[in-house]
């Protein structure tokens, strides 16, 4: 649920920043198209990274805390 939000928040928020810029400039719709493709585009690179975080193997020697040193002794 949290990656279609995170697609969702990005294409909304652009798309009312290009809103924003296109009324400020006068401009019809030029702005908006832009910046939601690149809310699109920032979505799901954003829903990629939280994808291939969750999907990845973890490695034991990242967790810090484990009580063992280096050597294997506790």
């Amino acid at each position: 649920m949290q990656i279609g939000l995170t697609m969702v928040g990005c294409i909304v928020f652009c798309f009312f920043v290009g809103r924003f810029i296109d009324q400020l400039l006068g401009t019809k719709g030029i702005f908006i198209t832009i910046f939601t493709v690149l809310g699109v585009i920032g979505g799901a690179n954003v829903t990629f990274r939280q994808i291939m975080e969750v999907t990845s193997p973890k490695s034991p020697s990242a967790n810090p805390e484990d009580p063992k040193d280096d050597n294997g002794a506790p």
